[in-house]
């Protein structure tokens, strides 16, 4: 017999589905949210907590509501990204999950870590006709490409441009928290190094470790966060352009090229490839100059 898809996934989310089989004795911890959410639970040593992976919130169906509740119902301490009510049309809002936590629950708000003071030109956007939708190779826009195909150009990347964009991003981060009163990541990004972010949303290590002690200390679990001894959302490593290097007083080489998955990927390979995407979806360019008209005008917009 072929293992189907959904086999292969219940192998992955093992645990998550054999319902909760832990002792009345383990403090249970579950991570809720996207990638940066597991990243978060993998740094979080089982001396401290015993952790469930769970599937992002991105890939929960309505078939899975009924493990999730389970969890919930178990769970000793939840941290959960800020997620809105009725996401994608099930109950999976941050609110809404943790109503279904026990009396007694501990939770903690874990902040979507953004920043963008390493990759000043690289953007997310989300096409209004599908925000699901992203472009090949890899899925980061950058300003100059999305410029280009709206028929505007970029000056050349000054240090000020890369400092204003970094104090620009930490202010973003910083409003997000307060807004919804998070564990604060904000000041971790106050001497920026490529250690910290592979990408403007792919935090490295170092700050997992730092912020996973934050959570601990948030939820009133003893102990501290643990490296845990392999490179956490390490799958697709941005370019380091010389101005960032400059801005920051780094000792770094720049690069002109991403890794993704092992593979180098030139950044005139990727230029081309979404040059061609944003033909086929003008939406998104309209979209991008529209959500990202700050950041743009820091680097330079120009017609």
């Amino acid at each position: 017999m072929i293992p189907t898809p959904d086999d292969a996934r219940r192998r992955h989310y093992g645990a998550f589905y054999s319902r909760p089989a832990v002792g009345a004795d383990e403090t249970v911890l579950l991570a809720l949210g996207n990638c940066q959410a597991e990243s978060l639970r993998l740094v979080v040593p089982a001396s401290v907590a015993t952790t469930v992976r769970i599937p992002p919130v991105h890939e929960l169906t309505a078939d899975d509501l009924p493990f999730l509740a389970a969890w919930l119902g178990r769970a000793d301490a939840v941290v959960a990204q800020p997620i809105r009510d009725g996401y994608r049309g099930l109950p999976l809002g941050t609110r809404e999950l943790l109503e279904q936590t026990r009396p007694g629950a501990r939770h903690a708000v874990l902040p979507v870590i953004r920043f963008a003071g390493l990759y000043p030109r690289h953007l997310i956007i989300r096409p209004p006709e599908d925000p699901s939708a992203n472009p090949p190779l890899v899925s980061y826009h950058d300003a100059g490409v999305l410029a280009s195909a709206a028929g505007l150009r970029l000056t050349p990347l000054s240090v000020e441009a890369v400092r204003a964009v970094a104090a620009e991003s930490i202010e973003a981060l910083r409003l997000r928290e307060e807004r919804h009163g998070t564990v604060v990541a904000s000041d971790l990004f106050a001497a920026p190094s490529f250690d910290l972010m592979r990408t403007i949303n792919h935090p490295g290590n170092p700050v997992w470790v730092a912020l996973g002690t934050r959570v601990l200390d948030r939820l009133g679990l003893p102990g501290s966060a643990a490296d845990p001894g392999l490179p956490l959302l390490d799958s697709v490593h941005a370019p380091r352009e010389a101005a960032v290097i400059e801005a920051f007083g780094l000792g770094d080489e720049p690069s002109a090229s991403w890794t993704v998955e092992g593979r180098t990927v030139s950044a005139e390979e990727v230029r081309a490839a979404h040059l061609e995407w944003y033909a086929a979806h003008p939406g998104a360019v309209a979209a991008g100059l529209s959500r990202h008209a700050s950041t743009l005008a820091l680097l330079g917009l120009a017609s």
